[in-house]
């Protein structure tokens, strides 16, 4: 059985990541009913005591429709717009509700809206009418209808679960890249392909699957002499001249050695020789 590739790879942590967003989009829709009931309840009891009542019950919160709610009490009493307004931005923030809402006050003897106001995402553009008048003590209920469909998308549970399905994806690419493209590749110049070696000349070094072989000055120049003309005899007298006698320094047998020392870094790819053409030179053949 093969090893997965980096693209299944990506394809299941796709899968995982959208799974987990409309697990927790669905687990957020189910559980809205419920904040909502308790945020309610919560300024139902302050505005509660805030009358000086801490004996009466607050009503169960009522579901009318799929986002309007009701709140009602078991005794009369006063409201002050104000505190209402306060009270209810800070409980639906402390819930994570949705910010863009309509409150109306209603009587309940004949159900008239006694009082109302709406909030926006910019506060600049909410409505918010007759702050400071007290409502009379008297029966009211506090109907509640949020005005956008959903909750938030992108809670802080997503998003932390979108960064680290980012980081798994990031991870497993440069991973992948590292064992399918080992390779180093210059910026400032280009490999020269020798059989399974890379040749880097301006770097002075051989690339064979990964694994680098360094090459002194005199290696690196002779190669590159052959890998110019692979196949073909180049003479003893080239070389020499080229690589030490341009140099100024002309040395009686390094020739010989430093084709050796080359010898022993190629030899691990068998497609690849330095053969020797007795009196004239040496070639480099390559299959």
């Amino acid at each position: 059985m093969g090893k997965p590739s980096f693209y299944s790879i990506t394809a299941a942590v796709l899968l995982l990541f959208f799974i987990g967003i409309f697990a927790e989009d669905d687990k957020a829709q189910t559980d809205f009913p419920e904040r909502v009931k308790l945020s309610l309840r919560e300024v139902g009891h302050t505005l509660l005591l805030a009358h000086g009542d801490s004996v009466s019950l607050v009503m169960p919160v009522v579901k009318k429709e799929d986002m309007l709610f009701e709140l009602s009490f078991q005794r009369s009493l006063a409201i002050e717009p104000d505190s209402l307004i306060s009270l209810m931005e800070s409980a639906f923030k402390r819930s994570g509700l949705p910010e863009v809402y309509r409150v109306e006050v209603l009587q309940c003897s004949n159900r008239e809206v006694v009082y109302s106001y709406g909030m926006e995402h910019n506060t600049e553009n909410s409505i918010i009418p007759c702050r400071g008048r007290f409502l009379p003590e008297n029966c009211y209920t506090i109907q509640l209808r949020f005005l956008n469909q959903k909750t938030p998308f992108l809670s802080t549970k997503m998003i932390i679960l979108l960064l680290g399905g980012i980081a798994l994806l990031l991870t497993g690419f440069l991973f992948f890249r590292s064992r399918v493209s080992p390779t180093p590749v210059s910026l400032d110049t280009e490999a020269k392909i020798i059989g399974s070696f890379y040749f880097y000349p301006e770097q002075n070094k051989l690339v064979q699957q990964a694994t680098e072989i360094p090459l002194s000055n005199k290696e690196c120049e002779l190669l590159a002499l052959f890998v110019a003309s692979p196949n073909h005899i180049i003479t003893r007298e080239e070389l020499t001249k080229k690589v030490w006698e341009d140099n100024g320094v002309i040395v009686g047998r390094s020739l010989d050695t430093y084709i050796s020392k080359l010898r022993k870094k190629l030899k691990a790819d068998e497609n690849i020789k330095i053969t020797n053409v007795h009196g004239v030179g040496y070639r480099l053949e390559v299959q």
